[in-house]
């Protein structure tokens, strides 16, 4: 386990050689994600949502309409976010020792609000550039109105804890000598053939976009 948990809520109990609490490790995972599951309590129930998200400095941030059910709650009461990254199949020699290879993050607050213009516009484009650098240069920023009309949200980094599993098979002994493959099957984002829009092929060279490399980057 690498430096001390932050928060009782940030201990991990179970497996807890696999946490680590460093900022530069939780970094990194945020870092090489497009998408978090927040879980919040709204109306006397629970909900888990899947949303975009980026980070920029110490802070995980989202975006939603002005009027979501989402955003309102996140700014009112506490929640949970989560991100997650499948690295690998571990396959064992028996059943019960099977498992994965991973890497997530959990981070523990509550969200607050952006509400300068310039802020904003600076936030959008850097989760422009988290998704596809280089991008941003090159279309129409952001208007005034569209600024206006979406809520953007950030969190804190301070109460948050990463788990990771990277190695192979834990066997028992006695299993060691059953005659079946063990080991790792690796699993990782990749992206697919490129599919251009109705007359971007007779306006551009038929080249895919630079930041296609963001997906071959999510292996860790």
């Amino acid at each position: 386990m690498s430096q001390q948990s932050p928060s009782p809520r940030t201990e991990v109990r179970r497996k807890p050689q696999r946490a680590h609490h460093d900022p530069a490790t939780i970094r990194a995972i945020i870092d090489q994600a497009l998408i978090c599951q927040i879980a919040f309590n709204q109306g006397g129930s629970v909900h888990c949502l899947p949303t975009a998200c980026w980070r920029d400095g110490d802070f995980l941030y989202i975006h939603g309409a002005n009027n979501s059910r989402l955003t309102q709650t996140l700014l009112e009461d506490e929640c949970a976010v989560s991100i997650t990254h499948l690295d690998g199949l571990v396959l064992a020699r028996s059943a019960f020792h099977h498992s994965m290879n991973y890497r997530s993050v959990v981070i523990y607050g509550r969200f607050e609000a952006e509400d300068d213009p310039d802020a904003k516009a600076a936030a959008f484009k850097a989760f422009v550039e988290h998704a596809s650098p280089g991008r941003s240069a090159q279309v129409r920023p952001p208007s005034r109105a569209e600024l206006a009309g979406t809520r953007l949200l950030r969190i804190a980094l301070d109460e948050a804890v990463a788990k990771i599993r990277n190695w192979g098979v834990e066997d028992s002994v006695e299993d060691m000598a059953i005659p079946v493959w063990a080991g790792v099957l690796p699993l990782s984002l990749r992206a697919g053939p490129v599919q251009p829009e109705a007359g971007c092929a007779e306006r551009e060279p038929p080249t895919p976009p630079a930041f296609i490399g963001f997906f071959t980057r999510c292996n860790g």
